[in-house]
């Protein structure tokens, strides 16, 4: 490992800031908003963009480093340690208003970026232990369903009407939040019972996925209740509100407008290196585990992180994933930038 790759260790920075928001609190309850909203859009404006890739040399002694893995592995105790101090502190009481919003907005969206984004990573890879790790960072999201709709769906499904985390030209990120968030809940149903069937096995059993992840969501707010007060139980939903939403805005940016052409024969042409937008900011870049190199990650969806391509012919956002993610939030402007580059992908 080079000097290079400490550029990861940045990453860290995000879940600090939370820890700071709930140390600090009053007007520090946003800090971990401060960081991710303002900071990071603001340095990717002046920051210089890297399109550079790695000799298949160097790309092979990356993955074969292991600190690259332990670097996502770590998110899972600092994960759960910033939420059990988010229920304790508001379970201490005493908060006004702004900071139990400043707090949970804070912590929800260390729930997305170090949560559901380091979960993304870990559920595609093939051995069960990190498919473990991956699973119980998607609890705090209370959002388990995706391991399997978005391997499953999404995947299979991308940049097309029948993929409900790809987003329609002119559709608003507020009606997407829904159709995504709901469409994906119920798509991870249907494919968990259809591999069921396939295999001969009831789909009213133990051995439906969908079935366990609910119960163990439910036991853990329950959890939640019990060690804290039946009053944080709102507050541990409201994190997860916050860290889905953030990951539906992610699935709205990525993949905005892109279609894939209808064949003669009824299938979609090919996944290509066209269906994702990409940025090269680096900041977002590093803060996301490299997942703004998005087509690359869906023309090999088990090529790690770290190794992660730019290709020219990639569609290029003007602006890094945060920037982009604020500017969804008003729908005329988004539609004023992002309209005018979606007809030149057509």
């Amino acid at each position: 490992m080079n000097w290079k790759d400490i550029k990861y260790l940045f990453a860290y920075i995000a879940p600090m800031t939370a820890f700071a928001a709930l140390y600090y609190q009053g007007v520090w309850s946003f800090s971990t908003i401060y960081f991710a909203f303002i900071m990071i859009p603001l340095l990717e404006f002046i920051a210089p963009i890297s399109k550079e890739n790695f000799t298949a040399e160097v790309e092979q002694s990356k993955l074969s480093t292991i600190i690259f893995d332990w670097l996502l592995y770590i998110n899972v105790p600092i994960l759960w340690a910033l939420v059990w101090c988010y229920f304790t502190t508001i379970a201490a009481g005493g908060l006004s208003v702004f900071e139990q919003i400043g707090l949970t907005m804070s912590v929800g969206t260390l729930v997305s970026t170090i949560g559901i984004n380091v979960a993304h990573e870990l559920g595609h890879r093939t051995n069960k232990y990190e498919q473990m790790l991956s699973k119980f960072l998607l609890l705090s999201a209370l959002y388990m369903h995706f391991f399997i709709e978005h391997n499953g769906g999404h995947h299979k499904n991308i940049a097309t009407d029948e993929d409900p985390a790809s987003a329609k030209s002119g559709e608003n990120l507020y009606s997407f939040w829904i159709r995504s968030s709901v469409g994906g809940y119920f798509n991870a149903w249907k494919l968990e019972a259809e591999k069921l069937r396939r295999n001969g096995d009831a789909v009213f059993s133990l051995k439906n996925e969908m079935l366990i992840f609910q119960m163990i969501q439910i036991a853990y707010l329950v959890g939640v209740g019990f060690i804290f007060g039946w009053f944080v139980i709102p507050f541990a939903i409201a994190i997860a509100i916050n860290g889905f939403l953030l990951l539906e805005t992610v699935n709205y940016i990525e993949h905005y407008g892109l279609r894939r052409e209808k064949l003669a024969n009824g299938k979609y042409e090919k996944v290509t290196m066209q269906h994702s937008w990409n940025s090269n900011h680096e900041f977002g870049r590093i803060l996301l585990y490299e997942l703004t190199r998005h087509s690359d990650h869906h023309f090999k969806s088990t090529r790690k992180y770290q190794v992660l391509r730019h290709f020219d012919e990639s569609p290029q956002l003007p602006f890094g994933y945060p920037a982009a993610m604020i500017l969804s939030l008003l729908p005329p402007v988004w539609f004023k930038v992002m309209d005018p580059l979606v007809a030149k992908q057509s």
